[in-house]
């Protein structure tokens, strides 16, 4: 198949394009792009797509998702997921290893790669385990993992405590190329709380959460990081000290140190949960730290010390969140809101250029896992692609939610930006008017 995208603005932060376009893709890769308004690409026999007035981006990569399946169906599986990223302009996504079983051996691995290549409607990654059963006492086999596809290593959901153990992960880890994804929480100083710890939290008699238990194991892999030359990226920082200890970091020249965050740490903080009557939906791990909190990770995106935006999409049931707040579930989706997020709460606010969001949310990532053709639209680069209407004003309804889960805190907020169209190897998957395809 052969499609032309004409009148677009292509941003492509990895080839240094931001202006009016056109593209040609053919058997699924980007085969020639023309900078301007008038373009001598030979159509001949293409599909014609006009983009005027939306944005040509490359399809966003996503660090972390909870796609629950081996083991959870009822909460997400990778048909469900993978249709919710293409809905949310997500082409490429990393699936976290905290399935049942969890993805801490080949076969696991290979079944799921299996199951997201025949199934799945984007592309699926998996991430395997950094220790047995993600238990925290004995390190999986890395180098079979590495060799199988994984693309890091992850205990997230839970951190890997044990600092030798760390150490030990790290070192083996640097010998196949992967990075370790550390979950940021030291469990001793967090241990039994459910909200960020705070006058919030005291007002509403739960226990906190301190952002200590956060910077804590920050600091601590830092420090392993540089004594190892291993790799490692925090996941989902979301608070002021975490961030301040990556920048600093990144000032010592550690280039084997990287960190995300998650769009609700930009754009919420604890006050929300005050503010809406215990709702579980706004429940998540690490909790929504503070205003100052929000601040610090905003100016860390703006800054280059975050170097992605990911969804955490973490799908629960009804059932595990429709109860006190004490007792639901952490976690909270994100893959058809994050990209508009995004734009409302940081482009459109003059807060960071396009270019830097399609940064955050697609090159960097790409860059980061080592993905070959993604994150770019370059001629010879894979045509994983998203065009956004970033004017388009929409209300978050989670009931039109593509996957399972509709545990969103989100519901009924008034966004601006929108996809429009997601292709992925050459292939619209998905468009705003018709839906899936």
């Amino acid at each position: 198949m052969k499609i032309l995208i004409k009148n677009a603005r292509l941003i492509d932060p990895a080839a240094g394009v931001d202006g009016l376009a056109s593209l040609l893709v053919e058997n699924g890769k980007v085969i020639e792009v023309a900078l301007g308004a008038k373009t001598n690409i030979d159509a001949a026999g293409a599909e014609v797509v006009d983009a005027s007035g939306l944005w040509l981006i490359p399809g966003l990569v996503d660090m972390h998702v909870h796609l629950r399946e081996p083991g959870q169906e009822g909460k997400e599986t990778l048909v469900s997921g993978t249709r919710a990223a293409a809905a949310g302009g997500v082409t490429s996504l990393v699936a976290m290893p905290n399935t049942v079983p969890a993805t801490d051996s080949v076969p696991i691995l290979e079944w799921v790669k299996a199951k997201a290549k025949a199934e799945g409607l984007v592309n699926v990654y998996p991430s395997a385990a950094v220790t047995i059963g993600r238990a925290g006492a004995e390190l999986t086999e890395i180098g079979e993992l590495a060799k199988a596809g994984a693309v890091m290593l992850t205990d997230d959901g839970d951190p890997v405590m044990n600092a030798e153990l760390m150490r030990r992960a790290l070192e083996y880890a640097s010998m196949f190329g992967l990075m370790i994804m550390q979950h940021c929480e030291d469990k001793a100083l967090s241990g039994g709380g459910v909200m960020n710890e705070g006058a919030v939290a005291t007002r509403l008699g739960l226990r906190g959460i301190p952002k200590t238990a956060e910077s804590v194991m920050v600091a601590r892999d830092i420090l392993l990081a540089e004594a190892t030359n291993g790799r490692v990226h925090m996941g989902h920082l979301s608070g002021a000290a975490g961030v301040d200890q990556v920048r600093a970091a990144k000032k010592r020249g550690l280039k084997n140190v990287s960190c995300e965050t998650a769009p609700h740490y930009f754009t919420l903080s604890d006050e929300w949960i005050g503010s809406h009557d215990y709702d579980s939906s706004g429940k998540m791990n690490p909790p929504l730290g503070s205003g100052v909190d929000r601040s610090a990770v905003i100016e860390g995106l703006c800054d280059g010390t975050i170097d992605a935006i990911a969804t955490d999409h973490a799908p629960h049931s009804t059932l595990d969140k429709n109860v006190e707040f004490d007792k639901a579930a952490f976690g909270i989706v994100g893959l058809e809101t994050c990209l508009a997020l995004t734009l409302t709460e940081l482009v459109h606010k003059k807060v960071v250029s396009p270019t830097r969001a399609v940064e955050l949310l697609s090159s960097n990532p790409a860059s980061l896992l080592g993905l070959k053709g993604k994150g770019t639209l370059k001629v010879g680069s894979d045509a994983d692609l998203c065009l956004v209407d970033p004017d388009a004003e929409w209300t978050v309804d989670r009931e039109k939610f593509l996957s399972k889960g509709r545990n969103t805190p989100f519901h009924g907020m008034k966004l601006r930006g929108r996809v429009a169209k997601t292709m992925v190897n050459g292939r619209f998957v998905y468009d705003f008017e018709k839906g899936i395809l």
